[in-house]
């Protein structure tokens, strides 16, 4: 049963329909009823005029303005038409033109008048944006490209009488700039490499205005920024840059292209070149400081000048980050004496941003500066400098030589507006033949330093041990003094002990003597009886024995006495003649020789300072002699 509904009511609804497309196609073969949906547009075919004038269209055209046959310039807009019978007229349907956003429509129109002769792109004309075409051909619209472009939006454009393409915008990027190169317009003035300044045009976008005021094709001098724009391409194209940088310590002066010739602004005094007030062709008087600017770079150029300390190498290994040097290398130079041998150089400069400008227009570019003019200079000064001295002296005189190149590079650019801070020689590479013979010269000088200083701490290690072996010997010598001492005590005690020995036998003898005489005496007296004969005699050899021990003894205490005053005397003499101090040294000298021990080299060696030692050389042979002399005499008397 459902089913049988679900076909009822479908059923019914085709019917409905296949009644309705009846009574449509009924309405339209009859009463030509035009039906046009609200997201269509209706384009009308003219197939034939039944009377009147304008039964045809004009040679050329294809688009009928005026009811002619043929494609018709109106269009039909949504809604319901009569009349149109489909045997005269035939409708087509096409939808809305939509231009999407970020999107521009370019139109080429299939009709209208020619372009004049030299244009590219026909010209603006009312026409509500392409949606009429009767107002565009009537207002004399011209067929091809057009100026006028589309922008985002919904558009009923007959597409009988144009065609419409979707393009990008032209999107300029942060930081960089658009350089325009236009297709369409005046010839570019005789001289000139770009068009003139043109006012109004809204950075390209109104075509139309820019041509009008009088904008020539070609390259323009002006510039868009970063930023969207509509700009169409048909017109023109664009390239994207990157902005001119200057960067912090540099200064750009600006080299124009373009303009008018100006009046050179530094005076008589400079000859090389002309220096223009800005906005005239050639080298600006300012310079541009430091910061981003929208320099066409087809127009205009802008040199780059260091306005800090520029350091410059000549050296192989060695480059700035500037890379202005990178050309430069070690300087080779030959000697007085035939020698080559190489140098690296440094030279620092400045630049004053007010002296810039006439830097350029003088030299064109900075590489043209150290090429031209740092360079040969600078090789040059030290290629003469080297041949006026040997290689030895180059060397030994490089301060001298240095001051002398800063001096001479400043006076040489002081005439270019620039100015010499230093000039710095840096590593020197002689001859390795020389090199050779310097360092072992060098080697020989240190070494014989070395000698030197190792003798001196010889002489003084002997003297140290010198000292050392005194030191050690202290005691030997103290001992040996004191055995002086008391030899000269003991030789004093001998002759005190002489005397009174001499003294004592004197006084035995005589007591003797007068004992015996009393003794003889009472013997006489006891003996009276001897004999007289006897008595005298025997008194005469006691006064004989009295007399002989009484001089013996006299004599013996005599030469006691004279051994010990002539050993004083000579003690005496001796210290008067030596001294004390040697006198000393001599008898513990002595006194270690008796003991046979042997502190005295055979040879002494003196230091050779001409100072006097403990024991000189001279005082030392005497005391050797001495001793020798002295050990012969022992010897004899062993002997004997």
């Amino acid at each position: 049963m459902e089913a049988r509904d679900f076909f009822i009511h479908w059923g019914w609804v085709i019917l409905v329909v296949l009644v309705l497309l009846f009574i449509k196609s009924i309405a339209r073969f009859f009463f030509g009823m035009v039906i046009v949906p609200e997201n269509r547009v209706g384009l009308v075919t003219k197939k034939f005029r039944m009377r009147g004038a304008n039964r045809s269209l004009p040679d050329g055209r294809i688009i009928a303005t005026k009811g002619e046959p043929g494609f018709q310039a109106k269009t039909l807009a949504p809604g319901l038409y009569w009349g149109l019978l489909p045997i005269q007229f035939g409708v087509e349907m096409q939808p809305f033109t939509v231009i999407p956003e970020g999107k521009i429509g370019v139109v080429i129109s299939n009709d209208g008048a020619e372009l004049p002769s030299g244009n590219i792109l026909a010209r603006k004309v009312p026409s509500d944006n392409f949606q009429d075409a009767a107002a565009f051909l009537d207002n004399g619209g011209q067929k091809g490209r057009q100026t006028n472009i589309l922008t985002a939006g919904t558009y009923r454009i007959n597409t009988f009488a144009f065609s419409v393409q979707v393009a990008e915008l032209t999107s300029i990027h942060e930081n960089m700039l658009g350089i325009v190169t236009m297709l369409d317009g005046a010839p570019i003035t005789a001289g000139q490499i770009a068009g003139k300044n043109v006012e109004g045009h809204n950075n390209f976008q109104d075509i139309d205005a820019f041509l009008q005021n009088g904008g020539n094709r070609g390259l323009q001098p002006q510039v868009i920024l970063a930023g969207s724009y509509y700009i169409n391409p048909w017109a023109q194209q664009i390239e994207e840059i990157p902005m001119t940088d200057v960067p912090i310590g540099y200064v750009g002066v600006v080299i124009s292209y373009i303009g008018e010739d100006g009046k050179d602004m530094t005076g008589d005094s400079f000859k090389h070149g002309n220096i223009v007030e800005k906005g005239f062709r050639g080298v600006w008087m300012e310079p541009l400081g430091p910061g981003k600017y929208p320099i066409n770079k087809y127009t205009m150029k802008v040199e780059l000048v260091p306005t800090t300390n520029l350091v410059l190498n000549w050296a192989n290994a060695r480059s700035e980050a500037h890379m202005l040097d990178k050309n430069l290398s070690t300087i080779t130079v030959r000697s007085k004496d035939g020698f080559p041998f190489n140098l690296d150089v440094a030279q620092i400069i400045h630049i004053p941003a007010n002296e810039a400008p006439k830097v350029i227009a003088r030299f064109g570019s900075m590489v043209n500066l150290v090429s031209q003019v740092l360079e040969p200079t600078i090789g040059n000064y030290f290629r003469n400098s080297a041949q006026d001295s040997d290689v030895i002296s180059f060397l030994s005189t490089r301060k001298e030589r240095q001051q002398a190149a800063k001096d001479h590079i400043k006076a040489v650019l002081d005439e270019y507006n620039v100015n010499a801070v230093d000039t710095l020689i840096g590593d020197i590479v002689p001859p390795e033949a020389l090199m050779k013979t310097l360092t072992n010269r060098k080697i020989a000088e240190e070494e014989q330093k070395t000698y030197q200083t190792q003798k001196m701490a010889q002489e003084q290690r002997q003297g140290m041990e010198k000292e050392t072996a005194i030191a050690d010997m202290q005691k030997e010598i103290v001992k040996a003094q004191q055995s002086v001492e008391i030899a000269q005590r003991t030789a004093d005690a001998a002759v005190k002990k002489s005397e009174g020995d001499a003294k004592s036998v004197k006084l035995n003898v005589e007591a003797e003597a007068t004992a015996t005489r009393m003794r003889a005496e009472g013997e006489a007296a006891a003996t009276r009886a001897r004999a007289s004969a006897q008595a005298e005699a025997t008194k005469l050899t006691a006064a004989a024995e009295a007399e002989r021990i009484s001089k013996t003894g006299l004599a013996e205490a005599e030469k006691i006495m004279a051994i010990g005053k002539s050993t004083a005397e000579a003690y005496e003499l001796q210290v008067k003649a030596m001294g004390g101090d040697n006198f000393t040294k001599f008898k513990i000298t002595e006194e270690i020789g008796r003991g046979n021990i042997k502190i005295i080299p055979d040879l002494i060696v003196s230091g050779g300072n001409g100072t006097d030692g403990s024991l000189s050389g001279l005082m030392g042979l005497q005391l050797l002699q001495m001793l020798q002399e002295k050990k012969a005499h022992t010897d004899t008397e062993v002997k004997h």
